[in-house]
């Protein structure tokens, strides 16, 4: 039977308890048991998809096609472990399936309510598409005391005296802030933190304290004291310059230790925190870098482009050098701007994205890096406005655009269902925006003797898509003519997956999301190439 692992937040948000479940992940893999990450998010939406970037960050894509919460990709890239749909579920999706049986009188006439409707169809997911793991973390979004969390802290508090409280262990992640005007660490709020846990009936096993400094021995045991937690269990995390130095933190403070001290299990192998110790040394130390451009419209909040920023760092680890972010705002950049803004940078990247916003500064860009020979990956919309651009300059086609934001113009991008197999345009239909994407997944063909060929070493490639809108395939010869080779097809060939620019050093927009595949151990090979091709361009 699997032991479960509740981590719950406190105090304020964005503490990290996604960084802190999946460094646990690793430590306990590294020690030789198999193990599950799972999220449960209070939000009433159904999944993330329709919501903004600014509001929610990153939408992380799963291999079978789900779109998730960003943390499930700290719990891919930390562990290894492929996550699914089952490993995510919302507030929203949970009220969904409840009223969607009560609707179908499953309920058999009973009055459906919050206690036990909602609570049991929480812990059916818990425990829900698991096979031999030996611990399932389950992450809690939100923190404790917000109404929206109420329902799912009340299931785990269920679900651990039906499993039995020795097969579930609480772990509570809390600010202990520092005060710089009184030069003092507080932990009053911790204590109120668990306090307010407590009274829903969860007494925490472990709690990990996020500090800007090092907590003294003196205010851990008052934790301990107050909270009713041995002292060994009281794990100090000090912020950290580099999120992979979280597995080694972990590590030296014993929290793997203490977790199988608390199932009575002992570890099957030693730790091997070298590989993590290796990248950070490269991280941290390296005095070699390159420059490279984000040019999208999201720019603003971090967590935007969260699994992209990683994806480019491991890049920079695989080629010995720190990648710098250069982040360009979409919609504030001016043609006459261009020049000025990318004359120190190596690398342009134009990301995914959505609507017509920002789309004449990313198309004027892809043109300066197409002229000034500069290493270019467009990514997903970012291969749509670089086929856009190719289009009105070099195949001449002045009105050439996506009928995602211009319902006039030539469109040589356009919806899924707006394209017949022959290339006609069909009439399109209004649909839902939510769940009407390609999503998950999809092979993809790579042509001989093409750039991408030699990076992925491979003819046939499995990458994760997050799209509405498909490339024409009805003007392929017209654009390899002039030299934009479309190096990568679905296998039935109608769906253009890759593209490059045969003169040009490195220039290549991929219709998926390769950040979604890439590991700080195993760095994605599309990016490890392209910072590559650009520390060559310097």
């Amino acid at each position: 039977m699997a032991r479960y692992i509740f981590v719950t937040g406190g105090v304020v948000s964005s503490l990290g308890k996604g960084l802190s479940s999946a460094s646990l992940a690793y430590l306990l893999q590294s020690r030789g048991y198999k193990v599950r990450l799972r999220k449960l998010d209070p939000y009433l939406n159904v999944d993330p998809g329709t919501m903004s970037p600014f509001q929610h960050g990153e939408v992380f894509v799963t291999e079978d096609g789900a779109e998730t919460d960003l943390d499930l990709g700290h719990y891919e890239r930390f562990s290894g472990v492929t996550a699914k749909k089952t490993d995510n579920i919302t507030t929203g999706k949970i009220y969904s399936d409840v009223l969607r049986k009560e609707r179908k009188g499953q309920y058999l006439g009973k009055t459906v309510q919050v206690i036990p409707h909602i609570t049991d169809r929480i812990k059916e997911f818990i425990k829900h598409d698991t096979h031999k793991e030996d611990f399932v973390i389950c992450e809690i979004g939100g923190i404790v005391g917000d109404i929206e969390s109420l329902p799912f802290v009340e299931a785990i508090r269920q679900f651990s005296n039906d499993i039995g409280k020795k097969n579930a262990l609480f772990i509570h992640l809390t600010l202990v802030p520092y005060l710089k005007a009184s030069d003092e660490i507080k932990t009053k709020p911790t204590q109120h933190s668990v306090k307010e846990l407590r009274s829903i009936g969860i007494q925490p096993d472990i709690i990990i304290c996020r500090s800007e400094r090092p907590i003294p021995l003196e205010h851990r045991k008052k934790i301990s004291l107050f909270c009713n937690v041995d002292i060994k269990n009281v794990i100090e995390t000090v912020d950290v310059k580099t999120i992979y130095e979280a597995p080694i933190s972990f590590f030296n403070q014993k929290l793997d230790i203490q977790v199988l001290n608390y199932f009575k299990l002992k570890s099957k192998k030693p730790a091997n925190l070298n590989p993590w110790k290796k990248i950070t040394k490269i991280t941290l130390n390296t005095k070699r870098y390159v420059n490279i451009a984000i040019i999208g419209k999201y720019v603003e909040l971090k967590d935007a482009y969260k699994s992209l920023d990683e994806a480019l760092t491991h890049g920079g680890i695989s080629n010995n050098l720190k990648v710098n972010l250069i982040r360009i705002d979409s919609e504030k950049l001016k043609v006459s701007e261009i020049k000025n803004k990318l004359k120190n940078v190596s690398g342009i990247l134009i990301p995914g994205g959505f609507g017509k916003r920002g789309t004449e500064g990313k198309i004027e860009a892809i043109r300066y890096a197409r002229i000034k020979k500069i290493p270019f990956l467009g990514i997903c919309y970012g291969m749509q406005m670089a086929i856009i651009e190719f289009a009105r300059n070099q195949l001449k086609i002045k009105k050439a655009t996506s009928s995602e934001f211009d319902k006039g113009g030539v469109h040589i991008i356009g919806l899924m269902h707006e394209w017949e197999k022959s290339g006609r345009k069909v009439k399109g239909t209004d649909k839902d925006l939510g769940g009407t994407m390609r999503l998950g997944s999809y092979d993809a063909i790579l042509k001989d003797k093409s750039k991408i060929r030699d990076i992925y070493k491979s003819r046939l490639i499995k990458e994760r898509h997050r799209h509405r809108y498909e490339v024409d395939i009805s003007y392929k010869e017209k654009f390899e003519k002039k030299g934009l080779i479309f190096s990568g097809l679905s296998p039935d060939h109608m769906l253009p997956e890759i593209v490059e620019f045969k003169n040009h050093p490195w220039f290549i927009g991929v219709q998926f999301h390769p950040e979604f595949k890439s590991r700080p151990l195993n760095p994605h090979p599309l990016f490890s190439s392209f910072i590559k091709a650009a520390k060559n361009h310097r």
